[in-house]
């Protein structure tokens, strides 16, 4: 698709943004485990012709439509449960999304077990997603508490490195390494909350309240 470049700032996997996702090990676990997914191409908005400065948006490359980015959102409870892609409520077809490296690994040795029932899964997830876009979403910025968000992140974290991927790999777990994943994964939290909270307010201050982005209901 071609984009109008006086309107959006194209980002692709080449951005370095995407970059450090791809290369984060880290990425896998929200991509595998809790389907949180981005787009292959997101559009930043510049501010003119209809368009919010600094907000994402993303194409639709069957449809052509342009969503608010925050279509899939914490706000509408759409950001995770997204393994197959991104739904196009316009089209009823999928955005294509970047995996991460590792991501790209594990589907690779795990292969010979989820290919078989993958088209099954898929037909039964865009059922789903059909059902969770048909209703209303909530395209106006909305404020967030950044250290709750930090904690929940940091929690998720700390359950599943310090806990499960030990028992999976049959290591032992200590008080040192449940003291020390605490701690790490607290700071870590916190920094991925100030991290998200400076996003969010780089978004309020271009944004006018009470403003809907294109691609709503």
């Amino acid at each position: 698709m071609n984009y109008d470049r006086s309107l959006y700032t194209v980002r692709t996997w080449k951005s370095p943004i995407l970059l450090v996702w791809l290369l984060n090990p880290f990425m896998a676990i929200t991509e595998l485990l809790q389907g949180r997914r981005l787009a292959k191409v997101t559009l930043i908005g510049k501010g003119e012709g209809g368009t919010l400065k600094g907000l994402e948006y993303v194409p639709c490359p069957h449809c052509g439509t342009i969503h608010s980015g925050l279509e899939w959102s914490r706000q509408n409870h759409t950001q995770s449960t997204n393994w197959f892609g991104l739904y196009c409520k316009d089209c009823d077809k999928i955005i294509p999304c970047l995996y991460c490296v590792v991501s790209y690994v594990l589907l690779g040795l795990t292969f010979p077990i989820w290919y078989w029932f993958k088209d099954k899964w898929k037909a039964q997830w865009l059922e789903k997603q059909r059902i969770r876009f048909a209703k209303s979403l909530n395209l106006e910025l909305q404020n967030f508490t950044w250290w709750k968000v930090g904690l929940k992140f940091g929690a998720w974290m700390y359950v599943v490195m310090v806990l499960l991927f030990p028992l999976i790999e049959g290591e032992s777990i200590t008080i040192h390494k449940l003291t020390t994943g605490a701690i790490f994964w607290i700071i870590g939290g916190l920094v991925f909350g100030l991290w998200m909270k400076f996003i969010a307010v780089r978004r309020k201050a271009t944004a006018p309240a009470g403003v809907s982005l294109p691609g709503g209901e």
